[in-house]
């Protein structure tokens, strides 16, 4: 019975809002949940060129965390079936994307922020930094800085509080604020399904920014947390540098993500097998 919900859940949000904005080609589902930016030089332009535009649009990456989410959380699920440009980001994630469209590979937000800064500052785009403490956004602006040549404008930033809510009074302020600094590009870095829903919310109030959910971009930036070494990342195991870096919080989420994983992989394998099954009838 829960498969079967979970599959009504998909199939439902196959079935895309028309928004009234260009539809960018969907390149392949996982989980229902559409993918339609193969790499990372493509999700840069495409960013550069809508910030070019001054277009009100959301940049997701799409991973088994957000996958987990996705199947309980409305005000999560509204977010993506708006998002304007979205990447598979984790190595379970793109494999099984690349199983439908060979080009896919895996974006993370943190891999993008860097060559996507780079882009906005040759481009003239001024930047926005929202999420984390006052104390990182202030070294990763300084880090940034160093790392475009200081030739990116970071237009503002902002920490919001504690208590948060991504579309409550609070955002409405950030959103006021974002707008009068004349950002055309915002970093985003809440965390899911926080970053998303606020990135949404300010998509819908007309904010003509770019906002772009980067999740701990900015703290790794700022060297407030430590990324995995190469080594895992290339192998699709930061996942298992996560975990034994920060086991209590990490152990649930990844359990879950295990659990989101197993039912994917049943279902690709009985998609695969249909076929042959119907011909042998």
């Amino acid at each position: 019975m829960q498969q079967t919900n979970a599959a009504a859940i998909a199939l439902a949000d196959l079935e895309l809002p028309d928004t009234g904005k260009e539809q960018i080609p969907i390149l392949a589902y996982v989980d229902g949940w559409a993918i339609n930016t193969p790499d990372m030089e493509t999700a840069v332009s495409r960013i550069i060129g809508r910030a070019k535009a001054r277009d009100a649009f959301t940049v997701f990456t799409l991973n088994l965390d957000h996958l987990v989410k996705l199947r309980s959380n409305e005000r999560f699920r509204l977010a993506y079936r708006n998002a304007d440009i979205v990447t598979a980001d984790g190595a379970p994630v793109a494999r099984l994307a690349r199983l439908q469209e060979p080009s896919v590979v895996r974006v993370t937000g943190s891999d993008m922020l860097l060559p996507l800064l780079d882009a906005a500052a040759t481009a003239g785009h001024p930047v926005f930094l929202f999420g984390s403490t006052e104390a990182v956004l202030t070294k990763a602006a300084h880090e940034i800085g160093n790392a475009t040549d200081g030739l990116l404008k970071i237009a503002g930033m902002l920490s919001p509080s504690r208590a948060f809510d991504p579309e409550g009074a609070e955002a409405d302020h950030a959103i006021e604020t974002i707008k009068k600094s004349g950002a055309r590009i915002c970093i985003v870095a809440l965390g899911a399904p926080k970053q998303e829903i606020f990135a949404e919310h300010a998509r819908a109030k007309g904010l003509a920014c770019g906002m772009i959910c980067s999740g701990a971009s900015l703290d790794f930036i700022a060297g407030a947390q430590i990324r995995a070494p190469g080594i895992f990342r290339k192998l699709g195991l930061e996942w298992m540098w996560r975990l034994a870096t920060n086991p209590r919080r990490l152990t649930k989420r990844y359990a879950e993500c295990a659990i989101v994983l197993a039912d994917l992989l049943i279902a690709e394998s009985a998609r695969r097998r249909l076929p042959l099954s119907r011909s042998q009838l």
